[in-house]
């Protein structure tokens, strides 16, 4: 049995469920539509070049939730993940997804999205292990603040290597998957690196390695 790990946004879904949650935010009113998703989709890019500090994009995403309770939004994001996030599943994903179940591999998702959202997906994914931005509360309000080490970058490194000591698991015969030039630094450290639908930065390290580059859809 090994470790599979998945990258969560354009690796199993075909999007990034940050943006698409700020999309719905406008929808519900939380935000003005029109500023806050030109400035979701700025970030965003900066993100794809991998020129984005993670700090400034939570700081500013978690703004509408200020004093908002974790239930409250909860209710809201069960029917986001139904109506906008399952319909963009990756089939190729699911099945690979199943082929690690069928081998016995524990199965982690670790993503740079905020773990209200990660784990909401990752429970439609019948995943139940998840390492994402945790969120800081007051007094059962959300305060707009991020918690320990974002799982960004070498963040999710620092995240995993914690999350093994805890369980008393290794990266052994570890696989990961993901699209991003951002996650390099944990493809480097797993025995069995995937590209998926890789950028250009990730496409061309790949090749250059001789890693597996799949294409999902």
């Amino acid at each position: 049995m090994a470790l599979a790990i998945f990258d969560l946004d354009e690796t199993l879904i075909n999007g990034d469920c940050a943006s698409l949650w700020s999309e719905h935010m406008a929808t519900l009113g939380w935000v003005d539509g029109e500023s806050f998703i030109a400035k979701d989709h700025q970030l965003m890019a900066a993100y794809a070049e991998g020129k984005l500090a993670m700090e400034d994009y939570m700081s500013f995403s978690l703004s509408p939730l200020v004093g908002r309770t974790p239930e409250e939004v909860a209710f809201v994001v069960e029917p986001f993940v139904e109506d906008v996030i399952e319909p963009i599943f990756y089939s190729d994903a699911t099945r690979c997804l199943a082929t690690h179940r069928e081998a016995g591999d524990r199965i982690l998702i670790i993503s740079a999205s905020a773990h209200f959202l990660v784990s909401a997906i990752a429970e439609r994914l019948k995943v139940d292990e998840v390492l994402a931005i945790d969120l800081h509360e007051e007094y059962g309000h959300y305060s707009g603040k991020t918690e320990g080490v974002l799982t960004y970058r070498e963040g999710k490194v620092t995240r995993l290597h914690a999350w093994l000591e805890e369980q008393g698991e290794s990266l052994d015969g570890a696989y990961f998957y993901s699209d991003s030039r951002n996650d390099l630094p944990l493809l480097q450290r797993v025995d069995k690196p995937h590209a998926v639908n890789p950028d250009p930065v990730l496409r061309e390290h790949a090749e250059r390695e001789g890693w597996p580059i799949l294409s999902w859809s």
